[in-house]
């Protein structure tokens, strides 16, 4: 595949980039220095330089070239409300239309579950954060595009565990980035998985196996769901 990320510098970002390419795919993204894509070229990944509060519609659809999918990763992570609302509120309507600009159909966004810190007291900012993810979520799910919305527990830089628990509904808890990573990665490699809302978090199934089993059938129903059915009516 050929890969466009936004938000390549970050944790997530790095990760998925180093991922795609351990699996042969192209890797492309947009950095906001000069010595960024610098670094990136060393590893085989080209980069445009830009800031994404800045670009057009146009710019940022140009920058993707001929991209197969699309992944938003950049996030404020609760910072100030402008910053907030320019990178995960503006910056992912501005991703929506220029992935349908560029002609690219597929386009992954990394969210948060929405109740992640619910058990701390948050400040206005932190809680305006969590409503533009919301709100970013409910316009990328009202779009015409193949999307994704995956929505990981807390993260942390702990191992990769290679298992996890991924469905429609999930837990709150902490996982590793490179659980997340691995799992996103796989993802965009499954051409069934379309039009989803996927929360993520830690578990004891293998990630290959616990996409496959979110993979939906002509009748909209996950290959998991199905097995469950046909065992009910066999009992």
């Amino acid at each position: 595949m050929d890969v466009f990320i936004i938000g390549i510098t970050g944790k997530i970002g790095r990760l998925l980039a180093q991922e795609l390419l351990a699996r042969g795919d192209t890797v492309h993204g947009l950095v906001r220095r000069d010595e960024q894509r610098t670094d990136l070229a060393t590893q085989g990944i080209r980069a445009v330089v830009g800031d994404l509060t800045d670009l057009s519609v146009t710019e940022l659809a140009d920058a993707f070239g001929h991209a197969d999918a699309v992944v938003f990763t950049a996030g404020s992570n609760g910072g100030s409300a402008r910053i907030t609302k320019a990178i995960d509120g503006d910056g992912v309507t501005q991703a929506i239309e220029a992935t349908r600009h560029a002609g690219i159909r597929r386009l992954a966004l990394v969210s948060v579950l929405p109740e992640s810190w619910r058990e701390r007291d948050l400040d206005d900012e932190v809680e305006y954060y969590f409503t533009v993810k919301k709100q970013a979520d409910i316009a990328l799910s009202r779009s015409d595009l193949d999307w994704l919305i995956l929505r990981p527990s807390l993260l942390t830089d702990d191992p990769g565990m290679g298992t996890v628990s991924l469905g429609p509904a999930e837990f709150h808890g902490r996982i590793p980035r490179a659980d997340v990573v691995s799992t996103l990665a796989q993802l965009l490699h499954e051409p069934h998985i379309s039009r989803q809302i996927l929360e993520l978090n830690t578990g004891s199934t293998p990630i290959q196996d616990a996409v496959k089993a979110n993979v939906r059938a002509p009748d909209g129903r996950a290959h998991a769901e199905q097995a469950r059915a046909r065992s009910a009516e066999e009992q």
